[in-house]
């Protein structure tokens, strides 16, 4: 099975049809019923196929399921892939409205991207810790978010950790000839997800006085527990003498991956051109901001003297709680777009299963989900039994610019104002399937969009943060391709990250390693380009009409299509999107 779904949580030149709207409604009805019962079809197989997904999205049918990592699995479902695409395919696209005509692209974009994954990339041959973490992100989303009451969750947690130990034996026949990368990386995380299973899945059902429900939930933890002790030594003494593999893609397939996941058809040489252009325009503003600050001084030290402002580790929370209400009060005065209803996200210490890979993440509610609808912001901090000295190295990527440019990421007017809309997308394929250039294109985009729109009235060092988050997304853009065209080393990318995106040696290996296995990481920048030039088209297009506002929030309400289909429906053609 896939390690991570292209979903919601990712040639731009291509000729499509032009749209006017007497032609769409003139096909309003005609070809809809029938392909939304084939796509109505092909997502309910799909959240069959991949329980931890559809209880993630809010949809509870298989919350007892665990996927099924075998190979003949793997195989049926490349089978039953093509046979979909055939299906999609055959629908005759003039006979669709516009909102069905971008679904049917978007389905057959979803397809294609995950018969590249299964067929071609093969994570499951290759990526030991698919297994080893793709069980404990599954235990994860039945623990994080109480959507039912603790027993009920913990009856469904039991029927899917007695199938965990099975998929660990699936892994070891499925892996193959695996980079060593991959699974030094899988021998690295296998502690922390003992650990979960230990510690923190006991911990979230506390509550519970079952004696014999709380009896059958040990014996399918503890045998989780082993299992993953087990499949930690089978890594160490068998596997990791035989990982030999590349962990590049290749051109060509990384090509298609671009062309799948977020419709970009652009040459890879076209495409580093732009990111280092990128690069070079943002570094050069980089350095003019800390030429503001204080003239004269490099910018490295610049940036050092002001990352030494950071709050306390026991204050972080609290204000960043304070930052995102001014985010909030600052869209809604200025009307840069339209808020929906929905909880307040809450700032909250990243869960311990997620500290070791995350500085900040949004946890919000699926789409389908009605009961359990907090979001929760996560933030990183230091461990108390860390010394002084690694606490205050810590704490420095949280100095106060930067606590505003992540929140704007994340929260306002990022991914959480992004999955306010999500209940409100037109259709169950945008619910489910989406490209990563649009949600964190949409994201990135917002930290530059802010301040360009008067956010703490131009002062240098917010924007100082802004582009140094800018050249952290740009090296992505550079590494991702050039690694896996096989003309980067993972030190050589390391080095990269260090010296033009001014990162310490430690993120900048990890950064470095993610590259490895998400060729495509690069879309961050990506997106945002491709959404800066949708807006600047379409202010070209309604000219004294133009609305910033009423921009944003169409582009919100069509949901994560791939911006070339935005593009489409804004404009009514392709075009060039960058």
């Amino acid at each position: 099975m896939p390690s991570s779904p292209r979903t919601l949580l990712c040639g731009i030149f291509i000729v499509l049809a032009l749209w006017t709207p007497a032609a769409q409604q003139a096909t309003a009805t005609r070809g809809d019923t029938a392909f939304t019962a084939v796509a109505d079809e092909f997502v309910q197989e799909y959240l069959r196929r991949y329980p931890t997904y559809a209880t993630l999205l809010g949809v509870h049918d298989y919350d007892d399921r665990l996927e099924d990592f075998s190979k003949r699995a793997v195989l049926e479902e490349i089978g039953s892939l093509r046979a979909f695409r055939g299906r999609v395919s055959a629908v005759d696209a003039s006979t669709l409205s516009l909102d069905a005509q971008l679904d049917r692209e978007q389905l057959l974009l979803a397809i294609d991207s995950l018969l590249l994954e299964q067929d071609v990339i093969r994570p499951w041959a290759t990526r030991p810790d698919m297994y080893s973490s793709g069980i404990t992100r599954t235990a994860f989303v039945m623990v994080k978010r109480s959507f039912a009451s603790p027993d009920v969750r913990l009856k469904a947690l039991i029927a899917r950790e007695r199938q965990m130990t099975q998929a660990l034996q699936e892994a070891r026949v499925n892996l193959e000839n695996p980079p060593a990368i991959h699974t030094e990386i899988a021998i690295e995380q296998l502690d922390g997800n003992r650990a979960f299973f230990a510690e923190a899945v006991p911990a979230a059902f506390a509550t519970i006085t079952d004696e014999r429900l709380l009896g059958e939930f040990k014996a399918a933890n503890d045998a989780v527990i082993e299992a993953l002790g087990s499949y930690k030594a089978f890594l160490e003494t068998e596997l990791r003498p035989r990982s030999n593999g590349r962990f590049a893609i290749g051109r060509d397939t990384l090509s298609r991956k671009f062309a799948a996941d977020e419709m970009v058809h652009v040459p890879l040489d076209r495409l580093l051109a732009i990111a280092r252009a990128d690069l070079e325009r943002n570094q050069e503003a980089f350095r003019a901001a800390a030429a503001r600050i204080a003239p004269g001084r490099p910018a490295a030290d610049v940036l050092a003297e002001l990352s030494a402002n950071h709050p306390p580790p026991e204050r972080l929370l609290q204000v960043t709680q304070g930052m995102l209400d001014s985010l909030r009060q600052f869209i809604e005065s200025r009307s840069i777009l339209t808020i929906p209803q929905g909880e307040p996200a809450r700032v909250e210490e990243t869960p311990p299963f997620l500290r070791a890979t995350t500085s900040a993440s949004m946890d919000t509610p699926g789409p389908f989900e009605t009961q359990s609808t907090e979001a929760y912001y996560n933030m990183t901090l230091p461990e108390p039994s860390w010394p002084l000295d690694r606490v205050e190295s810590f704490m420095r990527q949280w100095y106060v610019p930067m606590i505003a440019n992540v929140s704007i990421h994340e929260v306002y007017p990022g991914h959480y104002t992004q999955f306010l809309y999500g209940p409100r997308f037109p259709s169950r394929v945008r619910k489910v399937f989406g490209a990563a250039t649009n949600s964190e294109g949409w994201a990135h985009y917002t930290e530059q969009m802010m301040l360009d729109e008067g956010y703490q009235n131009g002062d240098p060092a917010y924007r100082l943060a802004q582009l140094q988050d800018a050249l952290l997304r740009d090296v992505r853009f550079i590494v991702g391709i050039k690694m896996h065209s096989e003309e980067m080393t993972i030190e050589e990318a390391q080095r990269l990250f260090e010296q033009d995106a001014y990162q310490p040696p430690p993120v900048a290996l990890s950064e470095a390693r993610r590259g490895t296995s998400d060729p495509t990481y690069g879309y961050y920048t990506l997106g945002k380009l491709m959404i800066l030039k949708l807006r600047d088209d379409y202010r070209v297009r309604q000219g004294q009409a133009f609305s910033l506002r009423e921009f944003h929030d169409r582009f919100l309400q069509l949901g994560p299509l791939p911006l070339p289909l935005v593009r489409r429906a804004l404009l009514g053609e392709e075009g060039n999107s960058l």
